[in-house]
């Protein structure tokens, strides 16, 4: 028998990616205010108007190549030397990645990639942060649309997320107000008696048994590296 290191499996939101510059859906003054949410996050919102949805989403591509991981995020790679890490993000930047984390699963899509509009599966990369989508493009015959799962659409990865969930040793939650599902009910599939830690500086719905970390995802991840590493 082979002894593995300890399986740390990671819950992150927009707080996280918050720290490195990029506007959120739900703070004051965040993308709900300038646009509404049906409108550009929402099936029937691309059924209505795809010009205004491609466009959103080259504008939040086009801004993700502006700004940096930040130190939660390499505090996550770094662990990687003590812990078996999975990330599961509900964030569509390419952060995690950046920094070097090794095994990150998208709930919620990615902003760097479009997908087949007739054939979910139909998966491709953009080049570059400043490349855009428009209901014109076309790949090998598909009408594509940006990678994203919008409101009203099954979460498609969600039931990896639970599999890997159930696996953890340890289960982290960062920057997520665990209102948003089905990613809040990742806590739910977390073998009894695994240990919980929450990094968030305002936490609410904290579950019994959970610790919190009230910080923001930089100083919640310091502090949670040296009680991991630590024990």
């Amino acid at each position: 028998m082979t002894n593995r290191n300890p399986r740390l499996v990671v819950s992150t939101g927009a707080g996280i990616s918050a720290e490195s510059g990029i506007s959120t859906f739900r703070d004051a003054g965040g993308l709900w205010e300038q646009y509404p949410v049906m409108d550009v996050a929402s099936a029937d919102g691309f059924a209505r108007n795809p010009a205004l949805i491609h466009r959103f989403y080259n504008e939040r591509r086009h801004a993700l190549g502006t700004v940096r991981p930040n130190r939660a995020h390499e505090i996550l790679r770094e662990l990687e030397e003590h812990f078996d890490v999975y990330v599961i993000t509900q964030n569509v930047d390419d952060l995690h990645e950046r920094a070097g984390s090794t095994k990150v699963l998208h709930l919620h899509g990615e902003l760097m990639k479009m997908r087949a509009v007739d054939d979910p599966g139909f998966i491709r990369p953009f080049r570059d942060y400043d490349d855009t989508s428009s209901v014109d493009t076309v790949v090998e015959g598909h009408h594509m649309r940006p990678h994203i799962v919008f409101f009203q659409e099954a979460v498609p990865m969600f039931e990896p997320a639970t599999e890997i969930a159930a696996e953890a040793d340890i289960f982290v939650i960062i920057g997520t107000s665990l209102a948003v599902y089905p990613a809040a009910a990742l806590v739910q599939y977390v073998r009894k008696g695994t240990p919980i830690y929450y990094i968030d500086p305002h936490p609410s719905r904290v579950p019994d048994g959970v610790t919190v970390i009230r910080a923001t995802a930089t100083e919640g991840m310091a502090e949670l590296a040296r009680i991991l590493l630590k024990e």
